[in-house]
């Protein structure tokens, strides 16, 4: 038999995210975000979740291609544009609307033919500092793509630095409206933590991202509060108990040691199965219905915990590392990382199963 550990991976509370950010959108329009193979959930296990969304948002050209493949239709939205000329056939074939952020992309696409017009995005940078054009540079790149015959419909986005945090985006909205005064053109601004808190961001299309796979982007507000379902839950088992006297100690480094006679329920599942590493002592994990902590340290192939909520707990008694019992936001807030990195870092090794519940 395999290990026990597997990951459910539920289309339905992905629409049922989806449905959340449209009731927050009047009639803007949805790119549902599908980077990261859906945030590690599997682009092809989730379309059916996103049915009612008007576009995917992802970075990757072989993505875009398995999106196709797997029967979408409706536009593609490709993050971060093109890196070489070849990149931009690609773009044309798949039909795909590409963000520009460079003055090099708009060299290689002055050099580089098409079979019709290409739609794009002109990203501004706002204060993000990573990607797009500042200022003049921005007006710049808007007018020489105007200049090109092979060019269709210009639109502008940029993203937002602070969202999720008090700073807010007042400073990146004034700075927006300066860049795009006078133009004409659909306009994207909205992330996940926007699209929820900010109406004026809302735009003509927002850029779900987080939400849709049941994670809060926000520090202070549960997934559950904003209505959102987890859409990754993992599973596992327990796969052996062992008594500890007061004084001993449990795991590598001896990180914990025990202060009672305690029964310790080792898990099959470690860091090499995608839970976080840095996860301490006290982390909770459900075990057979109840919630129990983590005690010691997380191994590659197993994790271990104290089980005296859960004095019926035995070989094979069954363990939720995330999910329905144990928010992911939860989990990664105690490993001090986020739960994109978490549903990121699933491990191939893990079975997945596709869960028509919510």
């Amino acid at each position: 038999m395999p290990r026990p550990i597997r990951a459910l991976i539920r289309p339905r509370a992905v629409a049922h995210n989806l449905e959340v950010a449209r009731r927050r959108i009047d009639a803007a329009r949805v790119w549902a975000v599908v980077k990261a193979n859906a945030y590690g959930h599997g682009i092809e296990r989730v379309l059916s979740g996103l049915a009612e969304a008007d576009g995917l948002a992802l970075l990757d050209l072989d993505e875009a291609a398995r999106a196709r493949a797997a029967g979408w239709t409706r536009p593609v939205l490709l993050l971060e544009g093109w890196f070489e000329p070849r990149d931009i056939e690609i773009v044309d074939r798949l039909d795909l609307t590409a963000m520009v952020h460079t003055s090099e992309q708009i060299d290689m696409l002055e050099s580089t033919r098409v079979s019709g017009p290409l739609d794009v995005y002109v990203k501004l940078n706002s204060g993000m500092n990573r990607l797009g054009f500042k200022g003049d540079a921005f007006i710049d790149a808007v007018t020489r793509l105007r200049a090109l015959p092979h060019i269709g419909r210009i639109a502008y986005a940029t993203h937002f630095a602070d969202a999720d945090s008090e700073r807010g985006i007042d400073a990146a909205c004034q700075e927006f409206k300066r860049a795009t005064r006078g133009m004409e053109g659909v306009v994207s601004l909205a992330n996940s933590a926007a699209t929820l808190r900010y109406a004026g961001a809302r735009s003509d299309w927002v850029r779900a991202g987080i939400m849709l796979y049941g994670s809060s982007p926000f520090t202070e507000r549960s997934a559950a509060s904003l209505d959102l379902r987890p859409s990754m839950v993992l599973r596992s088992q327990l796969i052996g108990i062992q008594p500890v006297q007061p004084g001993e100690t449990v795991g590598y480094g001896s990180t914990f040691t025990a202060e009672r006679a305690t029964r310790i329920g080792i898990v099959a599942c470690g860091y090499a199965d995608g839970y976080p590493r840095h996860a301490p002592s006290g982390t909770p994990v459900w075990v057979d219905g109840v919630r129990c902590p983590i005690a010691g340290r997380v191994s590659m192939d197993m994790i271990t915990v104290d089980l005296e909520a859960a004095p019926h707990a035995r070989v094979g008694s069954p363990v939720e590392l995330w999910g329905d019992h144990v928010p992911i936001d939860e989990v990664a807030h105690a490993a001090k990382t986020i739960a994109y990195e978490l549903m990121c870092a699933l491990a191939p090794r893990v079975p997945v199963n596709v869960d028509d519940g919510i």
